[in-house]
C-alpha cells in the first residue's frame, strides 16, 4: 500500500512539472541586457488579413533594425490556439511578448501567466481585458468609428439608413469602433441592421447578401474593417444597388478599391507603424524605461481623390 502511494505521488509530481509553464533552463530569457541577445514573441490574430500582415512586417523590420530576434505565430483567428501559441512562446524563453489578441477576454489568462513569469506584454491593435499590459499600441478606434459616422451624415444627411457590419465579438476593436460610430449614429443616423461578420471578407459577403434582402432601403454600410467592407461591395454589386460603403484599416485592397470607384471610403490606420512602435515599446521596457500605457498611431479618412 505504501509502495502504491509513493508511485502515485511520484506520478503527480511528474505531471505537475510537465504542466508548468516555467521554461526549461536552456530556454529561459537572456538577462544580459544586450538587445542582440533579446528574443521577442509575436502572436498575430490572423495572417489571412493584409492589415495584420503589414503589422507583422512592421514588427519584423523594426526588430531587425534593433538587432532583436522575433518568433512569429499565426493564431488563425482561433482564441484557444492563440493561448496555446503564447504558452509555447513562453516555453521558448522570449524576453517579451507582442500580442495582437483574437479575443480580448480569452487572451487574459495567458497574459496573467506571463505576468507571473516576469515576461512583459505589449498588445497591438486590440487590448487584453485582464492582466498587466505594459502598453497598448493602437489607433484611436473610437475616434475612427466617429469619423465614419460623421462622413455618412455629411454625404447622405441626417436620418440616412445604415447597416453596420461588426467585427469579432469580444475584440476590443469591435467594441471601440462600434462605440465611436454609435456616438454619432444613435442621434443622427438610422442604423436599420447590424451583424457580426468576424472581420472576414467572405463572411462580409454572405452577411451582406442576407441583410440586403431584409433591408431594401439601406443607403450606406459601415464595416468595422476593410475586409468585411470589400465582401459587402461584392454583395451590393450583385444586387445592382448603389450603396455607399465605408471600411476601416486602409489596407492596399481597400485603397485600390477606392481609386476604382467601388469602396466609398476607409478610416486608414498605419499597421506597419503600429508594429514598429510596439517593438520600440518592448525595447524600452526591457531596458527598464517607463512607457505610456496607450501609444497611439495616427489615422485619417481616405476617399477618392
Amino acid at each position: 500500500m505504501k509502495k502504491g502511494t509513493l508511485i502515485l505521488v511520484s506520478l503527480l509530481l511528474v505531471l505537475m512539472t510537465g504542466c508548468s509553464l516555467e521554461p526549461p533552463e536552456w530556454a529561459k530569457p537572456n538577462k544580459s541586457g544586450n538587445l542582440e541577445d533579446m528574443k521577442l514573441g509575436l502572436s498575430i490574430s490572423t495572417l489571412n488579413n493584409p492589415f495584420f500582415v503589414s503589422l507583422k512586417d512592421g514588427v519584423v523590420a523594426e526588430a531587425k533594425k534593433q538587432g532583436m530576434e522575433v518568433i512569429v505565430i499565426d493564431a488563425q483567428n482561433d482564441s484557444a490556439k492563440q493561448s496555446n501559441d503564447v504558452e509555447d512562446l513562453m516555453q521558448q524563453g522570449v524576453n517579451a511578448l507582442l500580442i495582437n489578441p483574437t479575443d480580448s477576454s480569452a487572451i487574459s489568462t495567458v497574459v496573467q501567466t506571463a505576468n507571473s513569469l516576469g515576461i512583459p506584454v505589449i498588445t497591438l491593435d486590440r487590448s487584453a481585458e485582464k492582466g498587466k499590459v505594459e502598453a497598448l499600441v493602437a489607433s484611436d478606434n473610437v475616434k475612427g468609428g466617429t469619423l465614419a459616422a460623421e462622413y455618412i451624415v455629411e454625404q447622405l444627411g441626417k436620418g440616412a439608413k445604415v447597416i453596420e457590419l461588426e467585427g469579432v465579438p469580444g475584440a476590443s476593436a469591435t467594441r471601440e469602433r462600434g462605440k465611436g460610430f454609435h456616438a454619432i449614429s444613435d442621434t443622427q443616423l438610422d442604423v436599420i441592421a447590424k451583424q457580426s461578420a468576424d472581420f472576414d471578407r467572405t463572411k462580409g459577403l454572405t452577411v451582406m447578401e442576407n441583410l440586403l434582402q431584409g433591408n431594401p432601403g439601406v443607403q450606406a454600410v459601415f464595416a468595422h474593417n476593410d475586409e468585411m467592407a470589400l465582401g459587402a461591395i461584392e454583395a451590393i454589386q450583385s444586387s445592382g444597388k448603389k450603396i455607399a460603403v465605408i471600411g476601416f484599416d486602409g489596407n492596399i485592397d481597400a485603397l485600390n478599391s477606392i481609386q476604382a470607384g467601388k469602396l466609398t471610403a476607409t478610416v486608414a490606420q498605419q499597421p506597419e507603424l503600429i508594429g514598429q512602435l510596439s517593438v520600440q515599446a518592448a525595447k524600452d521596457v526591457l531596458q527598464g524605461k517607463t512607457v505610456e500605457k496607450l501609444i497611439p498611431a495616427p489615422l485619417k479618412l481616405v476617399v477618392k481623390e
